[in-house]
């Protein structure tokens, strides 16, 4: 095959319609705008979703959900992912190095969720009530 021999794939590429070029060309007189009205004029413009004045369907319906922006720099990890991180000291660096919570996070919280055994230091991280008893029987401490 050559570069001079390609061809688009049959019916693959379609003329483009010239329009105003008189009934026998298909789309004379109105061009394929219809009679009169606003998208029948130049510059005839409206906003997505205008419905003639009518109140438009967005509007009509009910407002729903929330979505806090304070979402983003707040995490969350459970006892058990503590326990696997192997680490004597955690902080928000190394939970963040671990991938355990997001690059956006500015606070973290450990919940009680599973169990943990080695003790650990948590350093500038939040611990629920049971998790903070959890962690200082199993003989760490939360500064």
């Amino acid at each position: 095959m050559k570069l001079n021999d390609m061809s688009p794939a049959p019916g693959s590429k379609k003329t483009k319609l010239r329009v105003g070029r008189g009934a026998s060309a298909g789309q004379g007189k109105t061009c394929g705008r219809g009679h009169k009205g606003q998208r029948a004029r130049k510059g005839g413009y409206h906003k997505v979703g205008f419905e003639g004045g009518q109140m438009p369907l967005q509007r009509r319906l009910p407002k729903t959900g929330f979505r806090s922006a304070m979402k983003a720099t707040r995490g969350e990890v459970t006892l058990t992912e503590i326990g696997k991180l192997g680490l004597a000291e955690v902080d928000l660096a190394a939970l963040i190095a671990a991938s355990l919570v997001p690059y956006t996070v500015e606070r973290c919280k450990v919940v009680l969720s599973g169990a943990i055994s080695t003790a650990v230091v948590l350093k500038g991280i939040l611990a629920t009530k049971g998790a903070r008893a959890a962690i200082e029987a199993a003989g760490g401490r939360v500064e």
